[in-house]
């Protein structure tokens, strides 16, 4: 009996290990019936299996799942040492809602499944893999390990993050302090993964920018997944009525009238957005924007495609 699980209902109450293995698993066969079949999750790649070879090392898995066979090819076990870090602020927790899905994710419940799920990745990948959680300090850091001990409780850190989420606890976020504090203390070469809104009161584009160029004057290769809910953090998509915007970290309320400050507040995080772009490129980091209402596509196959 077969059945089919909908990704989209993972919730925060579910094993985060069980669930990001699933989730891979699915992104995994989907390239695998796309022309893009290199890619693998357990094994540096597959290839098609010729009729006369040995049967030893046939994918049967893959096989029930795309009725095609294909044989796992190995590779030595890889250098690659790769540090996650996630912005857990409170600006991270927007939107507040009842119940948080992938369908219907809040910044930070969507972070940590991406990140959940390219662990998955680098585990097939037999890869080195450390955890750096930060908001106003640095909560979390752990030297990048390989052992399977290290990845589960990387799991367990990453499930501490989803059990509170609902509950209201102002963090502010320091981006800047934080990433120079990560990059002193990581003292190998390594692929650094950042999700994060990049929202930091009183701290321009470049101070945040020189924090990224400390890592990579330390041989550091820096991806920055920027987080954000483009429905209501760049549209702009309220209803014409009054609302009472809130500051998540501070606290601050005021009053507004939506249709009011649309105009004003699309062209102010659209400079935002083009700017940050901007000195990414000009700093020759990856920046990829990653929208929390779309799948986890935008973290797995620009990861891939960068390891390839």
């Amino acid at each position: 009996m077969s059945y089919t699980i909908d990704f989209t209902k993972l919730t925060q109450f579910v094993n985060l290990e069980l669930a990001a293995k699933q989730v891979v698993e699915g992104f995994i066969t989907g390239i695998h019936k796309s022309p893009m079949h290199g890619f693998s999750v357990e094994f540096a790649e597959h290839r098609q299996y010729n009729t006369g070879e040995p049967t030893k090392h046939i994918d049967w898995k893959l096989y029930a799942k795309t009725d095609k066979l294909f044989v796992k090819r190995f590779e030595e076990e890889t250098n690659l040492r790769c540090q996650i870090v996630i912005d857990n602020s409170s600006s991270m927790y927007f939107p507040i809602q009842k119940e948080y899905t992938l369908a219907s994710p809040n910044k930070i419940f969507w972070a940590i499944y991406a990140a959940a799920a390219l662990i998955q990745i680098l585990k097939g990948q037999r890869d080195a893999i450390g955890l750096s959680v930060f908001s106003d300090t640095l909560e979390l850091h752990t030297r990048a390990r390989g052992s399977e001990a290290h990845q589960k409780m990387i799991y367990r850190e990453l499930e501490k993050i989803l059990q509170p989420i609902g509950t209201e606890v102002r963090k502010q976020s320091m981006v800047t302090d934080t990433l120079h504090r990560i990059a002193d203390q990581i003292h190998r070469r390594s692929m650094v993964i950042i999700f994060s809104d990049m929202f930091e009161s009183n701290t321009d584009v470049d101070e945040m920018m020189l924090a990224l160029q400390h890592l990579r004057h330390n041989k550091h290769e820096v991806i920055l997944f920027h987080t954000y809910d483009k429905k209501y953090e760049f549209d702009f998509a309220y209803q014409n009525r009054l609302y009472k915007f809130v500051d998540m970290e501070t606290g601050t309320e005021i009053k507004l009238h939506a249709n009011y400050i649309r105009e004003y507040y699309q062209n102010a995080i659209e400079e935002y957005f083009k700017e940050l772009n901007f000195k990414c490129g000009q700093y020759q980091f990856d920046l990829i924007p990653v929208d929390i209402n779309k799948g986890l596509d935008q973290v797995l196959l620009p990861y891939l495609l960068k390891r390839k």
